[in-house]
């Protein structure tokens, strides 16, 4: 699964590395968590557009938006199927900008805290889902979900799910709208970069949801090295 990842790319890289025609107003996020606004890159119209969405997809159907809470991430085995997310894989699925993620190993009250990244954490995008719903006001939200996969070999030893990373060559057929039956993106899925990514243990300072600064990256003390 994916609970918490980072984004700290200057906007500009941002912009560069998914063909946007305007720069993203973006503060560095070290410690994203799910209920947050995060950025999410849609196909809607002729460009690349870059948004900020809710994590946690509430679907057009749901009678309150709590059900989001429950929807951070989407299986990528069963997304086709899910009533929560087969609309969305068809016509509304979304690139979501990261330079990491965190994950959590070891036994129940002593789990080690690790971060997740391409080498010298490069920016990458992970497969997004997004849903539009409105409440009985009126008032429209846009949310989110992440696809999530079998982890990569490497990655076994801490979770036997990763967030399915998106090959860059890929992200024009991910977001096209026109392209709508589940099998022409489920290679997209098949592509997943996870093999790529390297790990290092933290200290449990990301474990607090309230700290967002460079901090939540520093290697912890007695292993520092990555895998």
């Amino acid at each position: 699964m994916c609970g918490r990842f980072t984004l700290s790319t200057p906007p500009t890289a941002i912009a560069d590395h998914f063909g946007l025609d305007e720069v993203p107003e973006l503060e560095a996020r070290f410690n994203v968590a799910p209920g947050q606004s995060i950025a999410t890159v849609s196909g809607e119209g002729t460009r690349p557009t870059l948004c900020l969405r809710r994590w946690g997809l509430v679907p057009s159907w749901a009678v309150d938006s709590k059900i989001g809470n429950r929807l951070i991430n989407a299986r990528a085995e069963t997304v086709a199927e899910k009533p929560s997310f087969r609309s969305a894989l068809r016509r509304r699925r979304c690139l979501v900008p990261a330079d990491g993620f965190y994950e959590w190993a070891g036994s129940k009250g002593s789990k080690q805290a690790y971060f997740i990244g391409l080498q010298g954490r490069a920016l990458f995008a992970f497969a997004g889902l997004w849903e539009r719903w409105t409440d009985p006001d009126g008032e429209v939200l846009e949310s989110c979900s992440l696809l999530t996969t079998a982890a990569a070999e490497r990655l076994r030893a801490l979770h036997d799910r990763m967030p399915v990373i998106v090959d860059p060559a890929d992200y024009g057929l991910w977001i096209d709208p026109e392209v709508k039956e589940p099998d022409l993106v489920s290679p997209v899925i098949d592509r997943n970069l996870g093999g790529a990514l390297e790990f290092y243990p933290i200290s449990q300072y990301v474990n607090d949801v309230r700290h967002d600064d460079p901090r939540c990256l520093e290697a912890s003390a007695d292993q520092p090295e990555f895998f």
